[in-house]
């Protein structure tokens, strides 16, 4: 008796535990009521909270460098960045529907970022001066790109948004496709006859727009801090931001380099980005959250620049195996300077 009691207790408790995995952040799995798809309940990722930063004085700081990182994730180790996919499909955009197919348990970081941007929680900056495109200062959140700039009033539903819809996805969170074939458009009254203009020229369907999947994005680009504080007697990382990164292509579609779409400031992203699982390789019992990842530096990658006098780009004064000996002679002076403190 008392274990059929102990079995309803444990049914019911499944239940009320699952109807409220809609409520967290993360994405978990909700079979039918009653139903436990796994032995226990995964609840400490989706309800965690994020790590709070030590609190850093200014006089406390008696070394800093400023880095800038790719993270390539054709790479092995950052697959768990990368995957698992999702697929975008067009649909009815005008009242703010499209076809977009999410993992149930797991997303993937862009997934994560697209999500909470269209949202209104995670806030995007332009890598690019709004007023003078050929200025490249947006790592430093100068230009925040909101939905109030642009029409929307309505926050948490900024997608439904036409005029804010079509500006962040032409060259944010998506692409205009110019080798797509032009639809014809067809007379309401002759559907046999193309409609024309008043000067007598065929009307044409404006080429189709895509939006970037997960798939699209090939690298992430990190801005951070490296300090020596005294108070502690550490030297520690800290990310200031994150920009994904697509292939930039020429009218041909030939790929010409790697193009920016946006910029995140991470300390406002992470209270997002705790709360969901990077799946681990070996046990899924000890999954982490993205957060956990960046702060425990479970990625692969390779520095792209350190601030210095001229404020240039390593692949602009060297390249090929020069800019990787280069990136390696950064890295390697940081750990010196780790190494050096402990030297008696």
């Amino acid at each position: 008796m008392r274990r059929l009691i102990f079995s309803a207790l444990l049914a019911t408790s499944c239940q009320l535990s699952l109807a409220q995995s809609n409520d967290i952040n993360g994405p978990i799995n909700t079979p039918a009521p009653g139903v436990l798809d796994g032995v226990y309940i995964q609840e400490h990722i989706p309800t965690k909270k994020p790590l709070v930063y030590e609190s850093v004085s200014e006089r406390d700081v008696m070394w800093s460098k400023r880095v800038w990182r790719a993270i390539d994730l054709r790479q092995k180790m950052n697959h768990t960045l990368y995957y698992p996919l999702d697929d975008i499909q067009p649909g009815d955009e005008m009242v703010g529907e499209w076809n977009w197919k999410k993992n149930s348990t797991r997303w993937s970081l862009w997934t994560v970022l697209l999500h909470f941007i269209l949202k209104g929680d995670i806030t995007m900056y332009s890598p690019y001066n709004p007023d003078w495109v050929d200025w490249k200062d947006g790592d430093q959140f100068k230009y925040p790109i909101t939905a109030e700039q642009y029409g929307s009033s309505i926050k948490g539903n900024f997608y439904t948004d036409s005029v804010y819809r079509d500006f962040i996805k032409e060259g944010y969170f998506g692409y205009t496709d110019f080798f797509s074939p032009r639809v014809v458009v067809k007379c309401v009254l002759d559907p046999t006859i193309d409609s024309m203009n008043t000067r007598g020229e065929v009307v044409y369907y404006p080429r189709e727009y895509f939006w970037y999947k997960s798939e699209d994005i090939v690298q992430y680009h990190i801005k951070e801090d490296w300090f020596f504080d005294k108070e502690r007697s550490i030297v520690e990382p800290r990310i200031i931001g994150i920009a994904p990164c697509v292939y930039e292509k020429d009218p041909d579609g030939n790929i010409i380099g790697m193009k920016e779409l946006f910029w995140v400031y991470y300390p406002q992203a992470k209270y997002k980005l705790q709360n969901f699982f990077v799946q681990n390789r070996h046990n899924d019992a000890q999954r982490m959250s993205f957060d956990d990842l960046f702060q425990k530096r479970m990625f692969q990658s390779y520095v792209i620049k350190e601030s210095n006098i001229y404020d240039r780009f390593i692949n602009e004064y060297n390249a090929g195996q020069e800019a990787l000996l280069e990136s390696e002679r950064i890295e390697e002076k940081i750990s010196n300077m780790e190494h050096n403190l402990w030297s008696f």
